[in-house]
């Protein structure tokens, strides 16, 4: 039996799509993140763009001793779903010895395969691993400077397919004839997002990130004070979906790019993703209690501090990125 036949048959033969990207992704015993995934980069299925250059990590170095003259103070550092901890490694070497003197460094990650690599990586000193961002904040005093890259578009989303003149969620069935397929079901309640607006033709698809919206209320009310950085590939949703009408669920195997169509028979074998929809992320942060301070191409954010770097290059991979800086306004 097929590990999709298997997640059907424990939910009764029906799935909605974004359950089955999460526990492709997520599922104790058999998700990519948690029981496949031993590293990124070169030896994985995928790289970022921390692992091909030091310019995003040098450039997020800067970013955080911007925050901390802007604190006062400094500040311990959270970085959520580290992959291989190069990135990290990066940013603490380049805030050198003086920024590294007595700062404590915070890790959120699920994945054991990859927990491994960061250890080897970065060695236990004075970096701790914690399960969720609500064990990181409790372990920092509630205050930090917090950072991500290619988080977000792992994060598991809401299929949706405009078909008579409605949006309804695309889920997963197994027929009578034992065939799977995808099926439309209408669209549930409280999915809410800048694009669902717009005038999309028919059969047009769009990913909505809505349990990153529910992730951020649930450890935001703990967040003290500080700054986040999030850095994924994505957009406006005009940017993103203007010329793609399936949508831009993808995946990710020994480095292939994976159509939507292939990764039902490699579920829990491959990477998941889709892009970033950086209009929702900017209104879901302010919703929760955050200040946008700015918003840019990787592009832009890596040339200010190294011009000379490939993710610096007009045109280049960078550009395909977003940059979003949010602060946490103290609540009086």
């Amino acid at each position: 039996m097929t590990p999709l036949r298997r997640l059907l048959r424990k939910r009764g033969g029906r799935m909605a799509w974004r359950d089955w990207m999460e526990a492709a992704l997520y599922d104790v015993e058999s998700g990519y993140y948690t029981a496949t995934v031993r590293t990124v980069g070169r030896g994985g299925d995928f790289s970022t763009s921390a692992t091909l250059s030091d310019g995003l990590g040098r450039a997020v170095a800067a970013w955080v001793r911007r925050e901390w003259r802007e604190a006062g103070r400094k500040l311990p550092l959270i970085e959520i779903g580290p992959g291989d901890g190069s990135l990290h490694e990066t940013v603490r070497g380049a805030l050198g010895w003086l920024g590294r003197w007595g700062l404590r460094s915070h890790l959120v990650e699920r994945s054991p395969g990859l927990r491994r690599e960061q250890e080897k990586r970065l060695g236990f000193g004075r970096v701790r691993w914690h399960g969720t961002m609500e064990e990181a904040l409790a372990a920092c005093g509630g205050e930090a400077l917090i950072f991500s890259n290619e988080l977000a578009d792992a994060f598991p989303a809401t299929l949706l397919q405009r078909e008579g003149g409605e949006w309804r969620e695309v889920w997963l069935a197994e027929l009578e004839s034992g065939a799977i397929a995808e099926v439309l079901e209408p669209m549930p309640e409280g999915v809410e997002s800048a694009v669902l607006g717009a005038d999309w033709p028919e059969g047009q698809r769009v990913e909505v990130l809505t349990s990153w919206r529910e992730w951020l209320r649930g450890w935001v009310p703990g967040w003290r004070g500080g700054a986040m950085l999030t850095v994924d590939y994505g957009g406006s949703g005009e940017e993103i979906y203007g010329r793609r009408p399936g949508g831009t669920v993808r995946g990710y195997w020994r480095h292939e790019r994976l159509g939507a169509g292939a990764l039902y028979g490699l579920t829990g074998k491959c990477d998941v993703t889709v892009d970033v929809n950086f209009d929702d992320l900017e209104r879901w942060g302010e919703e929760a209690g955050l200040v946008t301070v700015f918003r840019c191409g990787q592009g832009e954010f890596v040339r200010a501090v190294v011009p000379g770097d490939p993710l610096s290059v007009e045109g280049g991979a960078g550009e395909a990125f977003v940059c979003l800086g949010q602060r946490r306004v103290r609540p009086c």
